[in-house]
């Protein structure tokens, strides 16, 4: 009955069937949001981007993040599991299964293991599961700046940087003036435009989910145009569905089971799994457009992410829930436990 309200909410969730509707309207109207099409995808989104990762920096609070700063444990678990344990996992399924799975979205799924952690439902799911929240705070946003030069690295010691690779030192540039610069400028007029902007939280959600339905809607626009889709087939979809709920399987009994082995106490340990889990779609589908640029691919290769993404919000969702009620029931016990010394 649990599983079931929170896959309704996903289900209701308008940025979820935004997704899907803007698929769907890729495959009615691709040369519309194409490149070089009426909708001029590549100015629009530019400006929408750097509009997003402005709104970040200027919502990012530096005195929750110095409150997170003391664990250093917690923070070295959630940066390996994003950034070296994910990428191992990717090269062993490389190893294992690449010849049988297409390379683009073999592409994908790398992409997929070398992107940082969500800032808002990392930080939302650990709240609601009474988890450390400054911690989740700090970890990622770390996660996120830590991605602007990490993913497209991690990406290119596999693509490599050549003829038919990307260029990491271009790459690096545009993620730094389009991600990073943005992210400073917000910062620093934190404290004058903070208050006002916080006030408003929720309009600038919509404007950071609708430049990532955008984005998708533009990608799957050139892959339909170059008939990406028509040379792969609908089974696609199902190795991608298959491979992004193993993997998550696989990286939550990870973090749960390593989280425990460091012996973290509860607060901690929802942190560590739901902040060391979690792939970013906010970061990754911008960042995909400036490390893949024109590739008549993007749709395929950010495929395995779209799939992750609201998997990992139904499947955490009921884990918070978990979560809570297990605190709660170690609070009740611990007041018993007192009162009756």
């Amino acid at each position: 009955m649990h599983a079931f309200k929170h896959l309704k909410r996903v289900v209701t969730d308008w940025f979820l069937c935004g997704m899907l509707i803007a698929t769907i309207l890729a495959y009615l109207f691709p040369t519309f949001g194409g490149a070089g099409g009426a909708m001029h995808a590549e100015y629009v989104i530019n400006i929408g981007v750097f509009f997003v990762f402005f709104l970040h920096g200027v919502n990012l609070s530096s005195e929750q993040i110095s409150h997170g700063l003391k664990n250093w444990k917690l923070h070295i678990m959630v940066q390996g599991f994003t950034f070296v344990v994910f990428p191992l996992i990717w090269l062993v399924c490389n190893k294992l299964f690449g010849s049988q799975v297409p390379a683009l979205l073999m592409l994908g799924f790398l992409y997929l293991c070398a992107l940082p952690s969500t800032i808002s439902s990392s930080v939302a799911l650990t709240g609601s599961a009474n988890g450390n929240v400054p911690a989740a705070i700090l970890n990622a946003s770390m996660s996120s700046v830590f991605g602007i030069f990490l993913t497209p690295w991690l990406v290119s010691l596999v693509v490599g940087t050549g003829a038919g690779g990307i260029n990491l030192g271009s790459t690096l540039l545009n993620l730094c003036g389009m991600l990073l610069l943005p992210l400073v400028l917000g910062q620093l007029v934190r404290p004058f435009l903070g208050k006002f902007f916080g006030r408003h939280k929720r309009y600038t959600n919509v404007v950071d989910k609708v430049v990532i339905l955008m984005l998708v809607y533009a990608a799957f626009c050139n892959s339909m145009v170059s008939g990406t889709w028509k040379n792969q087939g609908s089974s696609v979809i199902l190795t991608a569905a298959i491979g992004s709920a193993v993997l998550l399987a696989v990286i939550l009994f990870m973090t749960t089971r390593t989280a425990r082995a460091l012996n973290f106490n509860h607060a901690d340990e929802v942190a560590a799994v739901f902040c060391a889990s979690k792939k970013s779609l906010a970061a990754g589908a911008p960042m995909a457009a400036l490390i893949f640029g024109a590739n008549p691919g993007l749709g395929l290769i950010l495929l395995p992410i779209m799939i992750y993404h609201p998997m990992q919000l139904i499947v955490c969702s009921v884990m918070a829930e978990s979560y809570a009620s297990r605190h709660k029931l170690q609070k009740a016990q611990a007041v018993a436990v007192a009162q009756s010394a």
